[in-house]
């Protein structure tokens, strides 16, 4: 099912949109917070400082994928708008070929280097083994990441965020099975959990990519799009690159934290992995609301509509804010109870770690909100540089004020968790007015 997003009510149009990406976001973060969950409560808090660090290895990762999928939805929705069809089908071609190729050099090169990233993030040598042991499971199902990010791309560029939403509930829910399966009856410990996931994430991928294929024929490359255009790829290549950067700077950015955060201990690494998981989900529905919005200025974009887009631009605002406020309320009040479902409440140090990240992060999540809307904003206008400045902004100042503040004797790790919101909101000054200096020029079509 395709959806048009140039036609029909503003604010209805975006929510409908973005809902059942919101709702398919949280389904894939339940594939490392199942084993979270699992690992914390049936191996014990060592092993779950393992799995947690290495989720932000993993997230630096995939954010590669991700990042190279969410540049070329840019291009593919930009085209839809326009309805020029055979454009789309060599720029989905000439996208397959490249994330693919980048796939293959990522894997590799993460399988190589394993031990001197671990080293790099100064991982504990009491977790060291159980934590390279769920990484090698994990990269093999890097190829799965891509399948299933790319396929979804293609498909939310031309309105149809249902159908991937569909593969990762069947995926999820196959995931919890087999983690308990293998943690609990098996007790193949970490590395059960990690091939629970891996198994879970090549169902939504090689499934999605199946129905997309069958069900789609109009997206199939002909004859004439099965050669690489110097200029489709061209314009495939600098967005997909520039908004893989921005995605990898940001994860790059908080991989350096996690690495100052292991240096405080496992008691530490073990609040930070669980905190990490309920922030993530947190905010997450704004994070996909700035993605549809993305895809909503992007087919806009192509179809000539600029006033459609500054009506979008003022609703965005307005409905992500109200949603932070909430989930900032809900946040601060239940950051404790919300601990105590990956951690035992014996483990007292952990929980207080945890509550007091929550509730620092979460006081200011209209911060993230809007940071999210700009990221999507930029992208979709073709000046996906602009993210990257943004990120660099953001994370710049975060890395910067963690390891500066976490050295100060009274603050300690609360300096870490204080630099987040601070390189948030500096991020979010310079995107609004470099906006309304900007304006008529980024919108001229």
């Amino acid at each position: 099912m395709e959806k048009d997003l140039t036609r029909g009510p503003i604010t209805t149009t975006m929510l409908r949109f973005a809902l059942p990406m919101i709702l398919g976001n949280m389904l894939q973060q339940l594939y490392n917070v199942a084993d979270t969950l699992i690992v914390g409560q049936f191996l014990g808090s060592n092993a779950l400082a393992a799995v947690g660090s290495a989720y932000t290895l993993m997230t630096f990762l995939t954010s590669v994928l991700i990042g190279l999928s969410m540049g070329s939805g840019v291009v593919f929705s930009r085209q839809y708008g326009e309805k020029n069809m055979q454009k789309l089908k060599s720029s989905i071609f000439s996208s397959f070929l490249l994330i693919a190729a980048c796939t293959a050099v990522l894997n590799i090169a993460a399988l190589v280097w394993i031990d001197p990233i671990m080293r790099l993030l100064q991982t504990p040598d009491e977790i060291y083994d159980m934590m390279r042991s769920y990484l090698m499971v994990i990269f093999i199902g890097l190829s799965a990441t891509f399948l299933y990010n790319f396929f979804a791309a293609l498909l939310r560029s031309v309105g149809n965020s249902v159908t991937p939403l569909i593969f990762l509930a069947i995926s999820a829910i196959l995931n919890i099975i087999l983690d308990l399966v293998f943690v609990i009856v098996f007790r193949w410990g970490a590395p059960g959990a990690a091939g629970a996931t891996v198994f879970s994430q090549f169902v939504s991928g090689i499934g999605l990519m199946l129905y997309t294929v069958i069900r789609f024929p109009q997206f199939l490359p002909d004859r004439n799009a099965l050669r690489l255009k110097k200029r489709v790829f061209a314009e495939i290549t600098q967005l997909s690159f520039l908004t893989c950067l921005q995605q990898s700077i940001m994860n790059f950015g908080i991989l350096m934290v996690q690495g100052l955060v292991n240096s405080f201990g496992p008691a530490v690494m073990a609040a930070f992995a669980a905190a990490v998981k309920i922030d993530t989900f947190a905010y997450m529905p704004v994070q996909d609301f700035g993605n549809a919005f993305s895809t909503f200025v992007a087919q806009n974009y192509g179809a000539k509509k600029t006033e459609r887009i500054q009506k979008g631009i003022r609703s965005a605002v307005f409905t992500s804010v109200i949603f932070c406020l909430c989930i900032t309320a809900a946040v601060c009040i239940f950051a404790r109870p919300l601990m105590l479902i990956f951690v035992k409440s014996y483990e007292t140090e952990i929980l207080a770690i945890g509550v007091q990240y929550l509730r620092i992060e979460g006081a200011f999540y209209c911060g993230i909100g809007c940071l999210f809307l700009l990221y999507g904003l930029y992208r979709a206008l073709g000046k996906p540089g602009m993210s990257v400045i943004l990120t660099i902004v953001s994370l710049g100042t975060r890395v910067i004020l963690a390891y500066g503040l976490s050295a100060v004797p009274f603050l300690g790790v609360t300096g870490i968790w204080m630099s987040v919101p601070i390189g948030w909101f500096l991020a979010d000054v310079i995107g609004f007015i470099y906006y309304r200096i900007r304006r008529k020029t980024l919108l001229a079509i």
